[in-house]
């Protein structure tokens, strides 16, 4: 069995605890991390725009998506550790909803998490990105309340 299981800010957790409660200990077991490219790209966009194009050292774009990347793979290596399993780590960065989508193409499972309004269960317990991955996965998908595990 291969499972993909997104792990994002906040929600992780739950996801990790269900890939363990609900995966045979012998599944192929793929951390999932996606760096969104909106906030990068607007502090470009500013720094290009208000300031000027050149000095590309000082574009605060670049600076921005290394923090991503290196956030994310603090969280992959929290996830990895909390697992307690083998697993492969995968960071990627782009239009989240479609990188989760893509990275889920060969999976047999996908485990993400509510992310949006708790308080009221229903159609905004899911953010934007969470919707369109539920509705466009290609695989099974296993929707956890984060906190519950």
């Amino acid at each position: 069995m291969s499972v993909v299981v997104w792990v994002n800010e906040g929600t992780w957790p739950a996801c990790v605890d269900a890939a363990r409660e609900h995966t045979p200990p012998g599944a192929g077991i793929v951390l999932l991390h996606v760096s969104g490219q909106e906030v990068p790209g607007v502090a470009h966009g500013a720094f290009a725009g208000l300031l000027g194009r050149g000095h590309r050292e000082r574009d605060p774009g670049a600076r921005l998506a290394d923090l991503a990347t290196g956030s994310g793979q603090e969280l992959l290596a929290a996830a990895a550790a909390r697992l307690d399993r083998p697993c492969t780590r995968v960071e990627r960065s782009g239009r989240v909803e479609r990188e989760v989508i893509a990275a889920a193409a060969d999976a047999e499972l996908l485990v993400l998490a509510r992310d949006g309004d708790r308080a009221h269960p229903g159609p905004h317990s899911l953010g934007p990105a969470a919707r369109f991955v539920v509705d466009h996965a290609p695989c099974a998908v296993l929707l956890v309340w984060p906190g519950t595990s």
